[in-house]
């Protein structure tokens, strides 16, 4: 456990250039903010190392694995778990890091994800949106469920890294095509499914979203996407276990089956064959609640969905379609995102133990899109305040006129 605790002092020195240059390029980064969001992130590190050791946790299969099972580095090499087991294959048997040591590594590639995750939202906003006073990006970075799940050796937390990654290159592509390339490899590496979502909201927001970018840029974006999610099609079908031939009836006999399994793999149950679409969402998005919270880990998760809950909330407004017709390409691209991947989620998830996993991967593009609609209200209201104070002048200067 000392090597771990040296690492991570070591990873945090590590860190401090890396936001010193975040810092030269977006003035507005609270360097305070993003330290203590190390730390906060590091301590879930520890918190999940410690249920590890009480519970079953993949994360030992890994390590286990990058430490036995491959002959050769470059053997480990493939989508899925052969990747996270080939990026802590050159840490275990190259520099001997023990269990606790890997943990601590990839807990600190999910803090990378936390920190390209704040400059995506916060350069893609013109205000700090407020909750009952509280700044809520604040809030949202340290929501301890996202911790959680993306501080430990899996794929929660290098997919998370990936995306955090590309979302923030997807900002201004022309300027940051390494972010693009790295984010895209990694996530498709980890989970093929989740990268091809994001090349389908990418093409629709860069189409249709309004935004500063220039038109043949967005075209040739949106091209890009297309094009790979077109060569990546069979290959992604084929992870998941379809029929490329007969793709919908594959996908529901192995939808049915992945809930038959995922549904008694834990005692945390949830029968969604029979719900709703509505409903199937409603459970991926907000359950477990407090009445059917499985565990104390639930019952923490209860007070975050709740807060899901109440920012969702917020687009049961008319101003939401006018705002969502003409929103911004990263609001169009992060909507498609998270509504196409949690459709897809809930024919396979049965588990709140799972869903509560699967779910962070995605939530943030649900509250960027929330927070970007109370950032277009709040610049609308101030428009129409200085509309209304400029007429007021005008009148009055019409008015020492006309006595003069």
């Amino acid at each position: 456990m000392l090597g771990a605790l040296i690492l991570i002092i070591f990873l945090f020195l590590l860190t401090q250039p890396i936001l010193k240059d975040v810092k030269a390029k977006h003035k507005w980064v609270n360097l305070q903010l993003l330290n203590q969001l190390y730390w906060y992130h590091m301590f879930f590190g520890l918190v999940y190392y410690l249920y590890a050791v009480f519970n079953r946790s993949d994360s030992k299969l890994y390590y286990l694995r990058a430490l036995q099972f491959w002959n050769e580095w470059s053997d480990a090499f493939s989508t899925g778990t052969g990747f996270i087991e080939w990026l802590a294959f050159p840490f275990v048997r190259f520099l001997n890091f023990n269990y606790e040591m890997t943990m601590m590594l990839f807990t600190w590639f999910g803090f990378l994800g936390f920190l390209y995750f704040y400059l995506f939202i916060k350069e893609n906003l013109n205000f700090n949106p407020k909750l009952k006073g509280w700044d809520a990006i604040t809030i949202f970075m340290f929501l301890p469920n996202m911790h959680f799940w993306t501080a430990s050796l899996g794929k929660g937390a290098i997919i998370f890294s990936g995306l955090g990654f590309l979302v923030y290159g997807l900002s201004r592509p022309a300027q940051r095509i390494p972010h693009i390339l790295i984010g895209s490899f990694v996530s498709y590496l980890v989970r093929p499914h989740i990268l091809f979502a994001v090349l389908i909201g990418m093409s629709v927001g860069f189409v249709l979203g309004k935004g500063k970018v220039p038109l043949y840029q967005k075209y040739l974006v949106a091209l890009a996407g297309l094009v790979v999610s077109v060569i990546m099609y069979e290959k992604i079908i084929l992870y998941l276990g379809y029929d490329p031939n007969n793709i919908f009836e594959s996908f529901e006999e192995e939808s049915a089956l992945n809930a038959h399994r995922l549904s008694y793999s834990a005692g945390s149950a949830v029968n969604m064959s029979s719900y709703s679409l509505p409903m199937k969402l409603f459970t991926f998005w907000f359950r477990p609640l407090f009445i059917d919270s499985p565990n104390f880990l639930g019952i923490v998760v209860s007070f975050e969905n709740a807060l899901y809950i109440y920012m969702f909330s917020k687009i049961f407004s008319r101003d939401f379609i006018t705002y969502i017709k003409d929103a911004p390409a990263m609001v169009k691209m992060s909507g498609v995102v998270f509504i196409s991947i949690s459709i897809s989620m809930t024919y396979i998830m049965s588990n709140l133990g799972i869903i509560i996993r699967q779910k962070s991967q995605i939530m943030y593009f649900m509250l960027f899109v929330i927070v970007a609609f109370l950032d277009w209200q709040k610049t609308n209201r101030l428009k129409k305040r200085a509309l209304i104070y400029n007429r007021i002048v005008q009148e009055e200067e019409r008015k020492v006129k006309a006595s003069s």
